[in-house]
């Protein structure tokens, strides 16, 4: 690499690093702990390429962006910051920031992207964005590479109007996703409308759709869920979107490309959809951001009023050990029951396992061989449960934890196997329909209705 950066960060091993890779790699550096000397710097003329920290003594280098912008137009800008939220991708984009990487950042994919860069410098320069008066907090918060992944992929595509499939299990934000892009992108004063199939039952719906939507965004939800025909009318409506002509988006549930070609959403529709594409991922594949979104949860609650709550290290260790079938929405419902329950500030492991259920494992319940008997599996699993103890017994109320442990699963595939008939469900269960409701309310299930072919 041939060419200076300009280094801010009030961490000296950073910038001691930073210098040391730069510098081997035939850059020169200057390197600084104050975006003011920073700052002197740029207006000097100095520097091929800035990296600079966000949160500095004295100031916040996100704001700093739209002066290095004005003063040196087309000067690159990477923003490095440990303030991992989706909202710090969001205004790093908005303020035209060349590229951004949340800490602990890897240092090789830190130079090829300096690299690339100094190679880039002498692109026209944007306008500088207005100012964010956007809400500072959001609540799709991880520093794990998944969801520091997406939040650089919804910030390239927001202002963007190629359209978007958002997929992810159920409770892990597909929607609010949705709804950030809308939030912060160029259509953020039009409507965001939510469509379901009963939005398009009848020859009007598209009609109605596209006048409710003036221009804004129009999200399908659960697209693979909707019949054959009322796919129909989205097609022709994607098609011919009027004057308004509206940003689309879809969520769903399944893998869109194994639903069309089973026949659940036809090949039109989803070559219309699929302009860009995110995955959400589960609370089992980013576990290292379960105590941060414990905190954020807990954090909420307390500024809602309720009282200061910590979770214990076995507490934290057991939710990060759950597999949460909800995901998000799951970890923030036992939050808020233990915020309420907890007898003392800190939160102990009993008491966070009487609200999970003590699950100790991340797996499958049934496991093992396909002939392995059901009595046989559970055995397995409770000897395990009981290892795990030690010498001691595992807290009190056992038998409710465990069948509720073969509850969820159970209704779970009932309904899926019924379409989310719950007269046909209780019926196949065996129980009344009544019962269900609860049970579907209780346990955070998430019904959607679809013809089942059977």
């Amino acid at each position: 690499m041939d060419g200076t950066v300009l280094v801010a960060d009030d961490d000296r091993t950073i910038r001691t690093v930073l210098t040391q890779a730069l510098t081997r790699a035939g850059c020169k550096v200057h390197a600084t702990s104050s975006l003011t000397t920073l700052m002197r710097w740029v207006g000097e003329g100095k520097g091929d390429v800035v990296i600079t920290d966000v949160m500095m003594p004295d100031g916040n280098g996100l704001e700093m962006l739209p002066k290095i912008s004005e003063d040196r137009p087309g000067l690159p800008v990477i923003v490095i910051s440990a303030q991992n939220t989706i909202m710090t991708a969001i205004q790093a984009a908005e303020a035209e920031a060349y590229d951004y990487l949340p800490k602990p950042f890897d240092l090789p994919d830190l130079m090829k992207r300096t690299g690339k860069a100094l190679e880039q410098k002498r692109r026209a320069p944007s306008a500088p964005q207005p100012e964010n008066d956007r809400p500072d907090e959001l609540p799709l918060v991880g520093r794990t590479p998944a969801m520091q992944a997406l939040y650089r992929l919804v910030a390239r595509v927001m202002n963007t109007d190629l359209p978007v499939l958002i997929s992810g299990e159920s409770g892990t934000g597909k929607s609010l996703i949705a709804r950030e892009i809308h939030d912060f992108s160029d259509r953020r004063t039009l409507p965001f409308v939510v469509v379901n199939a009963a939005d398009l039952s009848d020859i009007e719906g598209p009609s109605r759709v596209l006048a409710k939507a003036k221009g804004g965004t129009v999200l399908f939800d659960e697209i693979s869920d909707i019949e054959d025909e009322v796919q129909a009318r989205i097609v022709r409506m994607i098609d011919n979107p009027g004057d308004g002509n509206p940003r689309f988006m879809a969520t769903s549930q399944v893998n869109l490309e194994d639903a069309m070609e089973k026949g659940k959403i036809r090949q039109d529709l989803y070559y219309r959809l699929n302009g860009a594409t995110i995955h959400v991922p589960s609370l089992r594949e980013r576990v290292d951001d379960i105590p941060l979104l414990v905190e954020h949860f807990l954090g909420r609650s307390e500024r809602d009023g309720a009282p200061q709550r910590v979770f214990s290290e076995d507490a934290n260790e057991l939710f990060r050990a759950y597999s949460w079938p909800g995901n998000v929405r799951q970890l923030e419902n036992a939050v808020k029951r233990l915020v309420l329950t907890a007898r003392a500030e800190e939160i102990a492991l009993t008491e966070a396992e009487a609200v999970l259920g003590a699950q100790p494992q991340v797996g499958p319940l049934l496991g093992g061989e396909d002939t392995e008997k059901l009595s046989a599996a559970v055995a397995r699993h409770l000897r395990r449960y009981f290892d795990l103890h030690g010498n001691m017994l595992p807290p009190a109320g056992l038998y409710g934890r465990i069948l509720r442990e073969i509850e969820l699963p159970l209704i779970e595939i009932a309904l899926d196997a019924t379409g989310g008939n719950q007269a046909k469900c209780a019926d196949l269960l065996g129980i009344n329909r009544n019962t269900l409701r609860k049970k579907i309310t209780d346990l955070d299930i998430h019904v959607t209705r679809r013809r089942k072919l059977m």
